[in-house]
């Protein structure tokens, strides 16, 4: 199967992605994708053309399609957001208070947490480089994101959620677990 054209990061960044599952997904689709940067959502922005029709120099993909947004998913992206402008509101007084001439225009995180980006206009003075370092360090350890990471790609633990790992003190069905809303193997009730 080809590459399905996706559009992801908050500057709208276009790549070719392939599903890890074998999975055709339609235009507009919700995704969690695996770019340089981390995990990031990502939309579909066109399906994979069928190979007979793709050009012998197809350009390698950006990465891979992991799955299709689930409710957890969208529940963890809203918590990110808060914590996103947290960190817009954190870096703007900083800059303020120390009397940078910087221009923050927004800040990014990634689907797994990992990844904390300040986006500024022009160039960025070394005061406003250290104060985003040590913004960065303090969401990291307040959320706990690596944490969120972590259950993204490997789940709660071995077996998470099934019924094996259930009855062995595992994860039991993901409430007990800091990253319930990130482990897409939840219990539904």
């Amino acid at each position: 199967m080809g590459s399905h054209l996706v559009r992801y990061s908050l500057l709208g960044e276009v790549g070719r992605f392939v599903a890890a599952d074998v999975v055709r997904y339609p235009r507009n689709s919700r995704v969690i994708i695996r770019s340089s940067r981390g995990l990031e959502v990502g939309e579909v922005l066109a399906e994979p053309m069928s190979s007979s029709s793709e050009s012998s120099t197809t350009k390698q993909n950006d990465g891979q399609i992991l799955r299709k947004m689930t409710v957890e998913d969208e529940l963890l992206v809203a918590r990110l957001e808060k914590h996103r402008h947290s960190a817009f509101e954190a870096c703007s007084v900083l800059l303020q208070e120390h009397n940078v001439p910087a221009t923050l225009m927004d800040v990014e995180h990634l689907f797994d947490g990992a990844g904390l980006f300040f986006y500024f206009l022009g160039e960025v003075p070394t005061e406003a480089e250290q104060f985003t370092q040590q913004l960065a360090e303090l969401y990291e350890t307040t959320v706990e994101f690596r944490k969120f990471a972590q259950a993204l790609t490997e789940g709660c633990g071995p077996g998470c959620g099934t019924e094996e790992a259930m009855g062995q003190g595992g994860c039991d069905d993901c409430t007990s677990c800091a990253v319930a809303a990130a482990c897409g193997t939840a219990k539904k009730e």
